[in-house]
């Protein structure tokens, strides 16, 4: 391992799946519910595109 990584701020994770939330408040609790409603929309929004392209694809091949 080189000494450069270990230089490098660390990127806070806003949520990971399984963490103990026990000890959050309500209002950290809602705050996360924001951000993975936010990040379904994101993934959700990608899916389409790629099934939009994908089926743009098979009509040019089908033609």
């Amino acid at each position: 391992m080189s000494f450069i990584d270990d230089d490098r701020p660390q990127k806070k994770v806003a949520h990971e799946i399984g963490t103990d939330l026990s000890m959050l408040s309500v209002d950290e609790l809602k705050a996360r519910v924001e951000l993975l409603k936010a990040e379904i929309g994101r993934i959700e929004a990608e899916a389409a595109r790629k099934a939009s392209d994908r089926a743009a694809a098979e009509k040019l091949f089908r033609s």
